[in-house]
Protein backbone atom coordinates (compact mmCIF):
# COMPACT_ATOMS: atom_id res chain seq x y z
CA UNK A 1 0.00 0.00 0.00
CA UNK A 2 1.75 3.26 -1.53
CA UNK A 3 0.32 5.86 1.06
CA UNK A 4 1.16 8.52 3.94
CA UNK A 5 -0.13 8.87 7.18
CA UNK A 6 0.19 11.27 9.21
CA UNK A 7 0.04 10.62 13.30
CA UNK A 8 -0.60 13.31 15.78
CA UNK A 9 -0.73 11.70 20.04
CA UNK A 10 -1.70 14.67 22.71
CA UNK A 11 1.39 15.26 24.71
CA UNK A 12 0.80 11.73 27.58
CA UNK A 13 2.28 9.14 27.87
CA UNK A 14 -1.24 6.93 28.38
CA UNK A 15 -1.89 8.89 24.61
CA UNK A 16 2.00 7.99 22.61
CA UNK A 17 2.07 4.22 23.80
CA UNK A 18 -1.06 3.46 21.54
CA UNK A 19 0.14 5.68 19.06
CA UNK A 20 3.41 4.27 18.70
CA UNK A 21 2.03 0.56 18.69
CA UNK A 22 -0.52 2.03 15.69
CA UNK A 23 2.71 3.10 14.20
CA UNK A 24 4.18 -0.53 14.72
CA UNK A 25 1.23 -1.89 13.69
CA UNK A 26 0.73 -0.10 10.65
CA UNK A 27 4.27 -0.44 9.27
CA UNK A 28 4.07 -4.47 9.93
CA UNK A 29 0.82 -4.84 7.79
CA UNK A 30 1.98 -2.74 5.06
CA UNK A 31 5.75 -1.93 5.25
CA UNK A 32 5.82 0.69 1.86
CA UNK A 33 3.47 3.04 3.64
CA UNK A 34 4.96 6.14 4.63
CA UNK A 35 4.06 7.13 8.58
CA UNK A 36 5.12 10.61 10.12
CA UNK A 37 4.48 11.55 13.78
CA UNK A 38 3.91 14.44 14.64
CA UNK A 39 4.36 16.20 18.18
CA UNK A 40 6.42 18.58 19.73
CA UNK A 41 10.01 18.47 20.54
CA UNK A 42 11.11 16.79 23.91
CA UNK A 43 8.21 14.01 22.63
CA UNK A 44 9.49 13.51 19.08
CA UNK A 45 13.50 12.57 20.83
CA UNK A 46 11.10 9.97 23.05
CA UNK A 47 8.81 8.96 20.36
CA UNK A 48 12.07 8.15 18.13
CA UNK A 49 13.74 6.43 20.94
CA UNK A 50 10.60 3.24 20.79
CA UNK A 51 12.57 2.98 16.89
CA UNK A 52 15.94 2.19 17.79
CA UNK A 53 16.66 1.22 14.28
CA UNK A 54 16.09 3.47 11.92
CA UNK A 55 13.60 2.60 9.11
CA UNK A 56 13.03 4.96 6.06
CA UNK A 57 9.14 4.69 5.82
CA UNK A 58 8.74 6.09 9.79
CA UNK A 59 9.26 9.79 10.07
CA UNK A 60 9.40 12.09 12.93
CA UNK A 61 8.22 15.79 12.75
CA UNK A 62 8.42 18.59 15.72
CA UNK A 63 6.35 21.34 16.07
CA UNK A 64 7.62 24.07 17.82
CA UNK A 65 6.44 24.71 21.22
CA UNK A 66 7.16 27.13 24.39
CA UNK A 67 6.11 25.93 27.63
CA UNK A 68 6.51 29.29 29.50
CA UNK A 69 4.41 30.66 26.95
CA UNK A 70 1.65 29.19 28.46
CA UNK A 71 2.20 29.17 32.37
CA UNK A 72 4.04 26.01 32.46
CA UNK A 73 7.24 24.98 34.04
CA UNK A 74 10.18 24.63 31.92
CA UNK A 75 10.68 21.39 29.72
CA UNK A 76 7.24 20.79 30.13
CA UNK A 77 5.48 19.28 26.78
CA UNK A 78 3.69 16.35 28.58
CA UNK A 79 1.57 15.52 31.57
CA UNK A 80 4.01 13.24 33.41
CA UNK A 81 5.12 15.22 36.90
CA UNK A 82 2.72 18.37 36.48
CA UNK A 83 0.25 18.54 39.13
CA UNK A 84 -3.44 18.09 38.54
CA UNK A 85 -4.37 21.88 38.32
CA UNK A 86 -1.96 22.46 35.55
CA UNK A 87 -3.31 19.80 32.97
CA UNK A 88 -5.46 22.39 32.16
CA UNK A 89 -2.79 24.46 31.09
CA UNK A 90 -1.17 21.71 28.45
CA UNK A 91 -4.93 21.36 26.99
CA UNK A 92 -5.48 24.84 26.44
CA UNK A 93 -1.70 25.09 25.13
CA UNK A 94 -2.29 21.82 23.01
CA UNK A 95 -4.74 24.00 20.99
CA UNK A 96 -2.66 27.01 20.05
CA UNK A 97 -0.63 23.98 18.06
CA UNK A 98 -3.09 24.78 15.18
CA UNK A 99 -0.90 27.48 13.24
CA UNK A 100 2.43 25.32 13.15
CA UNK A 101 0.32 22.16 12.63
CA UNK A 102 -0.75 23.74 9.42
CA UNK A 103 2.47 24.90 8.49
CA UNK A 104 4.22 21.87 8.85
CA UNK A 105 1.39 19.98 6.49
CA UNK A 106 1.60 22.71 4.05
CA UNK A 107 5.86 22.10 4.26
CA UNK A 108 5.21 18.82 3.98
CA UNK A 109 3.51 18.75 0.88
CA UNK A 110 5.58 20.93 -0.71
CA UNK A 111 8.09 18.57 0.07
CA UNK A 112 6.31 15.47 -1.69
CA UNK A 113 5.84 17.38 -4.61
CA UNK A 114 2.26 18.60 -4.19
CA UNK A 115 1.38 15.15 -2.96
CA UNK A 116 -1.21 15.47 0.09
CA UNK A 117 -1.10 13.21 2.92
CA UNK A 118 -3.56 10.29 2.38
CA UNK A 119 -4.98 10.50 6.20
CA UNK A 120 -4.31 12.29 9.45
CA UNK A 121 -5.31 10.37 12.39
CA UNK A 122 -5.02 12.36 15.41
CA UNK A 123 -5.58 12.39 19.55
CA UNK A 124 -9.05 12.82 20.40
CA UNK A 125 -7.84 15.49 22.68
CA UNK A 126 -6.43 17.05 19.25
CA UNK A 127 -9.51 17.25 17.33
CA UNK A 128 -9.28 20.85 16.20
CA UNK A 129 -7.19 19.02 13.44
CA UNK A 130 -10.10 17.94 10.94
CA UNK A 131 -10.49 21.32 10.33
CA UNK A 132 -7.74 21.65 8.85
CA UNK A 133 -7.69 18.45 7.19
CA UNK A 134 -10.94 19.37 5.63
CA UNK A 135 -9.45 22.39 4.40
CA UNK A 136 -6.38 20.69 2.76
CA UNK A 137 -8.94 17.62 1.85
CA UNK A 138 -7.61 15.06 3.74
CA UNK A 139 -9.23 11.99 5.22
CA UNK A 140 -9.35 12.67 8.97
CA UNK A 141 -9.41 9.74 11.09
CA UNK A 142 -9.89 9.48 15.15
CA UNK A 143 -7.93 7.76 17.64
CA UNK A 144 -9.67 7.10 20.76
CA UNK A 145 -7.17 6.01 23.19
CA UNK A 146 -9.30 4.91 25.86
CA UNK A 147 -11.80 1.92 26.15
CA UNK A 148 -15.32 2.45 24.55
CA UNK A 149 -17.51 1.74 27.83
CA UNK A 150 -15.14 4.55 30.10
CA UNK A 151 -15.28 7.02 26.65
CA UNK A 152 -19.11 6.89 26.14
CA UNK A 153 -19.49 7.90 29.43
CA UNK A 154 -16.97 10.21 30.19
CA UNK A 155 -18.52 12.24 26.61
CA UNK A 156 -22.04 12.16 27.52
CA UNK A 157 -20.55 13.61 30.97
CA UNK A 158 -18.96 16.19 29.08
CA UNK A 159 -21.27 17.31 26.52
CA UNK A 160 -24.30 17.21 28.78
CA UNK A 161 -22.47 18.67 31.97
CA UNK A 162 -25.76 16.93 34.08
CA UNK A 163 -26.45 18.62 37.17
CA UNK A 164 -24.65 17.26 40.54
CA UNK A 165 -26.48 14.77 43.05
CA UNK A 166 -27.66 17.17 46.02
CA UNK A 167 -26.35 14.49 48.50
CA UNK A 168 -23.50 12.82 48.16
CA UNK A 169 -24.42 9.02 49.01
CA UNK A 170 -26.73 9.64 45.65
CA UNK A 171 -26.69 8.24 42.33
CA UNK A 172 -26.77 10.24 38.78
CA UNK A 173 -28.60 8.65 36.10
CA UNK A 174 -26.75 9.27 32.40
CA UNK A 175 -28.45 11.73 29.95
CA UNK A 176 -27.69 9.45 26.79
CA UNK A 177 -27.64 6.08 28.89
CA UNK A 178 -30.51 5.90 31.75
CA UNK A 179 -30.17 2.67 32.41
CA UNK A 180 -26.51 3.15 33.37
CA UNK A 181 -26.10 5.24 37.32
CA UNK A 182 -22.85 6.70 38.01
CA UNK A 183 -22.20 7.47 42.11
CA UNK A 184 -21.48 11.11 43.12
CA UNK A 185 -17.50 9.60 44.36
CA UNK A 186 -17.51 8.61 40.26
CA UNK A 187 -17.71 11.83 38.83
CA UNK A 188 -14.94 14.23 37.58
CA UNK A 189 -16.42 16.86 40.35
CA UNK A 190 -13.99 19.48 39.16
CA UNK A 191 -15.86 19.64 36.48
CA UNK A 192 -19.36 20.36 37.73
CA UNK A 193 -18.38 23.53 40.22
CA UNK A 194 -20.59 26.40 39.35
CA UNK A 195 -18.62 29.75 39.32
CA UNK A 196 -15.01 27.96 38.84
CA UNK A 197 -13.31 29.63 36.43
CA UNK A 198 -11.16 26.71 36.06
CA UNK A 199 -13.95 24.13 35.73
CA UNK A 200 -15.60 26.28 33.05
CA UNK A 201 -12.39 26.12 31.02
CA UNK A 202 -11.58 22.20 31.48
CA UNK A 203 -15.37 21.67 30.46
CA UNK A 204 -15.01 23.94 27.40
CA UNK A 205 -12.08 22.58 26.10
CA UNK A 206 -13.45 18.77 26.48
CA UNK A 207 -16.75 20.07 24.96
CA UNK A 208 -15.16 21.74 22.33
CA UNK A 209 -12.65 18.32 21.16
CA UNK A 210 -15.66 16.07 21.86
CA UNK A 211 -17.75 17.78 19.47
CA UNK A 212 -15.49 18.27 16.96
CA UNK A 213 -14.21 13.99 16.74
CA UNK A 214 -18.14 13.66 15.57
CA UNK A 215 -16.93 15.60 12.81
CA UNK A 216 -13.83 13.02 12.03
CA UNK A 217 -14.34 10.77 8.68
CA UNK A 218 -13.35 7.69 10.72
CA UNK A 219 -13.22 6.73 14.19
CA UNK A 220 -10.45 4.41 15.52
CA UNK A 221 -10.82 2.44 18.49
CA UNK A 222 -7.91 1.18 21.04
CA UNK A 223 -10.42 -2.04 21.77
CA UNK A 224 -11.41 -5.05 20.94
CA UNK A 225 -14.63 -5.77 19.25
CA UNK A 226 -15.29 -9.33 21.31
CA UNK A 227 -14.08 -7.99 24.63
CA UNK A 228 -16.61 -4.15 24.61
CA UNK A 229 -19.66 -4.88 22.47
CA UNK A 230 -21.77 -3.13 25.13
CA UNK A 231 -19.41 0.14 25.49
CA UNK A 232 -19.36 0.03 21.33
CA UNK A 233 -23.27 -0.14 20.95
CA UNK A 234 -23.11 3.48 23.44
CA UNK A 235 -20.39 4.60 21.20
CA UNK A 236 -22.41 3.95 18.04
CA UNK A 237 -25.51 5.75 20.22
CA UNK A 238 -23.71 8.85 20.78
CA UNK A 239 -21.26 9.32 17.49
CA UNK A 240 -24.28 8.59 14.76
CA UNK A 241 -22.93 8.41 10.88
CA UNK A 242 -19.29 8.12 11.27
CA UNK A 243 -17.87 4.72 10.91
CA UNK A 244 -16.11 3.18 13.97
CA UNK A 245 -13.28 0.99 13.62
CA UNK A 246 -11.88 -1.25 16.53
CA UNK A 247 -8.19 -2.00 16.13
CA UNK A 248 -6.80 -3.16 19.50
CA UNK A 249 -4.96 -3.31 21.83
CA UNK A 250 -2.84 -1.01 20.91
CA UNK A 251 0.38 -2.37 22.97
CA UNK A 252 4.09 -1.75 22.44
CA UNK A 253 6.20 -4.90 22.95
CA UNK A 254 7.59 -3.07 25.50
CA UNK A 255 6.99 -0.30 28.45
CA UNK A 256 9.65 2.41 28.13
CA UNK A 257 9.99 4.45 31.32
CA UNK A 258 8.17 7.81 30.95
CA UNK A 259 11.77 10.55 30.98
CA UNK A 260 12.99 13.41 29.94
CA UNK A 261 16.58 12.22 29.67
CA UNK A 262 16.80 9.19 27.81
CA UNK A 263 20.15 7.94 29.23
CA UNK A 264 18.66 8.40 32.61
CA UNK A 265 15.47 6.11 30.88
CA UNK A 266 18.16 3.90 29.58
CA UNK A 267 19.86 3.01 32.95
CA UNK A 268 16.70 3.00 35.03
CA UNK A 269 14.68 0.18 32.19
CA UNK A 270 17.73 -1.52 32.57
CA UNK A 271 17.97 -2.16 35.99
CA UNK A 272 14.71 -1.80 37.35
CA UNK A 273 13.81 -4.55 34.86
CA UNK A 274 16.85 -7.05 35.96
CA UNK A 275 15.80 -6.56 39.62
CA UNK A 276 12.25 -7.25 39.25
CA UNK A 277 12.73 -10.07 37.16
CA UNK A 278 15.34 -11.79 39.32
CA UNK A 279 12.51 -11.33 42.41
CA UNK A 280 9.76 -12.47 40.33
CA UNK A 281 11.84 -15.68 39.39
CA UNK A 282 12.16 -16.54 43.03
CA UNK A 283 8.37 -17.23 43.64
CA UNK A 284 6.00 -20.06 42.66
CA UNK A 285 3.71 -19.02 39.84
CA UNK A 286 0.99 -17.34 41.07
CA UNK A 287 1.78 -15.56 43.63
CA UNK A 288 2.76 -12.18 43.27
CA UNK A 289 0.40 -8.82 43.41
CA UNK A 290 1.61 -6.68 40.88
CA UNK A 291 0.75 -2.95 42.09
CA UNK A 292 1.16 0.31 40.11
CA UNK A 293 -1.12 3.55 39.99
CA UNK A 294 0.34 4.73 36.71
CA UNK A 295 2.79 7.48 35.92
CA UNK A 296 0.65 10.32 36.74
CA UNK A 297 -0.82 9.84 39.93
CA UNK A 298 -0.77 8.20 43.24
CA UNK A 299 -2.92 7.80 46.42
CA UNK A 300 -2.79 9.87 48.86
CA UNK A 301 -0.77 9.38 52.61
CA UNK A 302 -2.82 7.90 54.71
CA UNK A 303 -4.35 5.78 51.76
CA UNK A 304 -0.62 4.88 51.58
CA UNK A 305 -0.21 4.02 55.13
CA UNK A 306 -3.14 1.54 55.21
CA UNK A 307 -2.52 -0.09 51.89
CA UNK A 308 0.94 -0.89 53.20
CA UNK A 309 -0.44 -2.30 56.51
CA UNK A 310 -3.22 -4.14 54.72
CA UNK A 311 -0.32 -5.98 52.37
CA UNK A 312 1.85 -7.14 55.42
CA UNK A 313 -1.11 -8.30 57.21
CA UNK A 314 -2.19 -10.71 54.05
CA UNK A 315 1.22 -12.53 53.71
CA UNK A 316 0.67 -12.15 50.00
CA UNK A 317 4.04 -11.48 48.36
CA UNK A 318 3.86 -7.87 46.05
CA UNK A 319 5.71 -5.28 43.96
CA UNK A 320 4.47 -2.13 44.78
CA UNK A 321 5.85 0.73 42.01
CA UNK A 322 6.02 3.53 44.97
CA UNK A 323 5.53 7.15 44.72
CA UNK A 324 5.15 10.38 46.63
CA UNK A 325 1.46 10.78 47.51
CA UNK A 326 -0.82 12.70 46.20
CA UNK A 327 -0.74 16.48 46.78
CA UNK A 328 3.07 15.71 46.80
CA UNK A 329 5.77 16.28 44.14
CA UNK A 330 5.03 13.23 41.94
CA UNK A 331 8.94 13.10 40.74
CA UNK A 332 10.37 14.22 44.13
CA UNK A 333 12.24 12.26 46.54
CA UNK A 334 9.64 9.33 48.52
CA UNK A 335 10.07 9.94 52.43
CA UNK A 336 9.66 5.94 53.91
CA UNK A 337 9.26 7.71 57.70
CA UNK A 338 6.40 9.63 56.99
CA UNK A 339 4.52 7.66 54.50
CA UNK A 340 4.86 4.03 55.19
CA UNK A 341 4.87 2.23 58.24
CA UNK A 342 7.79 1.93 60.19
CA UNK A 343 10.44 -0.59 59.02
CA UNK A 344 8.08 -1.28 56.74
CA UNK A 345 10.71 -1.64 53.50
CA UNK A 346 12.80 -3.61 55.77
CA UNK A 347 10.96 -5.97 57.21
CA UNK A 348 9.35 -6.82 53.69
CA UNK A 349 12.82 -7.24 52.90
CA UNK A 350 13.77 -9.26 54.65
CA UNK A 351 10.37 -11.93 54.91
CA UNK A 352 10.85 -11.57 50.95
CA UNK A 353 7.55 -10.43 50.84
CA UNK A 354 7.61 -7.40 49.07
CA UNK A 355 9.81 -5.33 46.75
CA UNK A 356 9.33 -1.60 46.18
CA UNK A 357 10.49 0.02 43.23
CA UNK A 358 11.10 3.66 43.20
CA UNK A 359 9.03 5.60 40.24
CA UNK A 360 9.26 3.17 37.27
CA UNK A 361 9.15 -0.66 37.00
CA UNK A 362 8.63 -2.68 33.72
CA UNK A 363 4.92 -3.16 33.85
CA UNK A 364 4.90 -5.70 30.71
CA UNK A 365 7.71 -7.83 31.96
CA UNK A 366 5.84 -8.02 35.45
CA UNK A 367 2.31 -9.29 34.10
CA UNK A 368 3.94 -11.31 31.30
CA UNK A 369 5.64 -13.24 34.70
CA UNK A 370 3.80 -16.70 35.25
CA UNK A 371 4.93 -15.40 39.11
CA UNK A 372 2.17 -12.76 38.76
CA UNK A 373 -1.26 -13.58 40.31
CA UNK A 374 -3.05 -9.98 40.29
CA UNK A 375 -2.77 -6.00 39.35
CA UNK A 376 -4.22 -3.34 41.81
CA UNK A 377 -4.02 -0.77 39.34
CA UNK A 378 -5.57 2.50 38.54
CA UNK A 379 -7.33 1.38 36.17
CA UNK A 380 -5.97 3.46 32.92
CA UNK A 381 -6.76 1.58 30.15
CA UNK A 382 -3.26 0.70 28.69
CA UNK A 383 -2.88 -0.85 32.31
CA UNK A 384 -5.93 -2.41 31.77
CA UNK A 385 -4.96 -4.01 28.21
CA UNK A 386 -1.63 -5.18 28.93
CA UNK A 387 -3.20 -7.03 32.58
CA UNK A 388 -5.82 -8.65 30.90
CA UNK A 389 -3.78 -9.39 27.31
CA UNK A 390 -1.56 -11.78 29.99
CA UNK A 391 -4.57 -12.91 31.81
CA UNK A 392 -3.84 -11.26 34.91
CA UNK A 393 -7.15 -10.40 37.00
CA UNK A 394 -7.31 -6.94 38.31
CA UNK A 395 -7.76 -5.11 42.01
CA UNK A 396 -9.45 -1.74 41.05
CA UNK A 397 -8.21 1.60 42.84
CA UNK A 398 -9.52 4.07 39.69
CA UNK A 399 -8.03 7.64 40.43
CA UNK A 400 -9.29 10.00 37.77
CA UNK A 401 -11.34 10.81 34.61
CA UNK A 402 -12.53 7.72 32.76
CA UNK A 403 -10.91 4.94 34.99
CA UNK A 404 -13.87 5.16 37.18
CA UNK A 405 -15.88 3.98 34.44
CA UNK A 406 -13.25 1.17 33.44
CA UNK A 407 -13.29 -0.27 36.72
CA UNK A 408 -17.03 -0.60 36.46
CA UNK A 409 -17.03 -1.96 33.34
CA UNK A 410 -14.44 -4.76 34.41
CA UNK A 411 -16.71 -5.29 37.84
CA UNK A 412 -19.54 -6.42 35.24
CA UNK A 413 -17.16 -8.45 32.95
CA UNK A 414 -16.03 -10.36 36.39
CA UNK A 415 -12.61 -9.57 35.94
CA UNK A 416 -12.11 -6.49 38.69
CA UNK A 417 -13.00 -6.11 42.34
CA UNK A 418 -12.84 -2.54 43.34
CA UNK A 419 -10.91 -1.49 46.50
CA UNK A 420 -10.95 1.90 46.27
CA UNK A 421 -12.08 4.71 44.74
CA UNK A 422 -10.31 8.14 44.60
CA UNK A 423 -7.29 9.83 46.32
CA UNK A 424 -9.32 13.00 47.82
CA UNK A 425 -10.37 11.68 51.19
CA UNK A 426 -13.49 13.63 51.19
CA UNK A 427 -14.02 12.33 48.01
CA UNK A 428 -13.60 8.90 47.92
CA UNK A 429 -16.91 6.51 47.56
CA UNK A 430 -14.64 3.26 49.45
CA UNK A 431 -12.89 4.21 52.13
CA UNK A 432 -9.63 2.18 52.59
CA UNK A 433 -8.46 0.97 55.91
CA UNK A 434 -5.97 -1.90 56.01
CA UNK A 435 -8.86 -4.74 57.39
CA UNK A 436 -10.27 -4.20 53.78
CA UNK A 437 -6.65 -4.85 52.40
CA UNK A 438 -6.28 -7.39 53.81
CA UNK A 439 -9.49 -9.07 52.63
CA UNK A 440 -9.65 -7.87 48.70
CA UNK A 441 -6.37 -9.24 48.53
CA UNK A 442 -7.45 -12.72 50.34
CA UNK A 443 -10.73 -13.09 47.80
CA UNK A 444 -8.76 -12.30 44.57
CA UNK A 445 -5.47 -14.16 45.40
CA UNK A 446 -6.09 -16.79 47.63
CA UNK A 447 -7.73 -20.06 45.75
CA UNK A 448 -11.15 -19.03 46.57
CA UNK A 449 -14.41 -19.50 44.39
CA UNK A 450 -14.04 -15.61 43.55
CA UNK A 451 -10.71 -15.64 42.46
CA UNK A 452 -10.64 -18.85 40.37
CA UNK A 453 -13.49 -16.96 38.65
CA UNK A 454 -11.65 -13.85 38.17
CA UNK A 455 -8.49 -15.64 36.90
CA UNK A 456 -10.53 -18.05 34.51
CA UNK A 457 -12.68 -14.96 33.25
CA UNK A 458 -9.14 -12.98 32.15
CA UNK A 459 -7.91 -16.31 30.55
CA UNK A 460 -10.96 -15.98 28.62
CA UNK A 461 -10.46 -12.61 27.47
CA UNK A 462 -6.82 -12.66 27.30
CA UNK A 463 -7.77 -14.96 24.20
CA UNK A 464 -10.21 -12.43 23.04
CA UNK A 465 -7.29 -9.67 23.09
CA UNK A 466 -4.47 -12.13 21.50
CA UNK A 467 -6.72 -13.30 18.86
CA UNK A 468 -7.61 -9.98 17.70
CA UNK A 469 -4.27 -8.86 16.42
CA UNK A 470 -3.85 -12.33 14.89
CA UNK A 471 -2.57 -12.48 11.63
CA UNK A 472 -5.07 -15.97 11.04
CA UNK A 473 -7.45 -16.49 13.85
CA UNK A 474 -9.23 -19.62 15.03
CA UNK A 475 -11.51 -19.79 12.04
CA UNK A 476 -8.52 -19.26 9.36
CA UNK A 477 -9.29 -15.23 8.54
CA UNK A 478 -7.47 -12.32 9.95
CA UNK A 479 -8.34 -11.06 13.87
CA UNK A 480 -11.20 -9.13 14.38
CA UNK A 481 -8.66 -6.07 14.52
CA UNK A 482 -6.98 -6.61 12.07
CA UNK A 483 -9.42 -7.34 9.78
CA UNK A 484 -11.61 -3.81 11.13
CA UNK A 485 -7.77 -1.96 10.35
CA UNK A 486 -7.96 -3.31 6.96
CA UNK A 487 -11.21 -1.88 6.28
CA UNK A 488 -10.10 1.35 8.26
CA UNK A 489 -7.84 1.30 5.28
CA UNK A 490 -10.01 0.15 2.37
CA UNK A 491 -12.11 3.52 3.19
CA UNK A 492 -9.11 6.14 3.71
CA UNK A 493 -7.60 4.59 -0.03
CA UNK A 494 -10.95 4.51 -1.53
CA UNK A 495 -11.92 8.30 -1.35
CA UNK A 496 -8.66 8.93 -2.74
CA UNK A 497 -9.35 6.99 -6.27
Amino acid sequence: MVGHVILFPFMAQGHITPFIALTELLHRRWPELTITIINTPRNIQSIQSSFPDPIPTIRFRSLPFSPSDHGLPPNTESLAGLPFPQFLYLLIASESLRPQFTQLLHQIITEDGGRVPSCIISDNFLSWTVDIAEKLNIFHSTLITSGTYGTAIAFTLWLHMPKLPAIETQYLSLPDFPEINIHWSQLPRRLFLPDDNFASKYSSFLQRQTLLCFKSNAILLNTVKEFETAGLRMLEKLITGVPLFPIGPLLCQSSPPPSSSLSLSLSLSLSSSSSCVEWLDKHSPGTVLYISFGSQNSINASQMMELAAGLEASEKAFIWVIRPPFGVDVTGEFKLDQWLPEGFEERMREKKQGLLVHAWAPQVEILAHESTSAFLSHCGWNSVLESLSHGVPIIGWPLGAEQFYNSMFLEEVGVCVELGRGNREKMSGIKVERERVKKVVEMVMGGGEKGVEMKKKAMEISGMIRGALMEVDIDGGLGSSLHGLDEFCNLVFSKLD
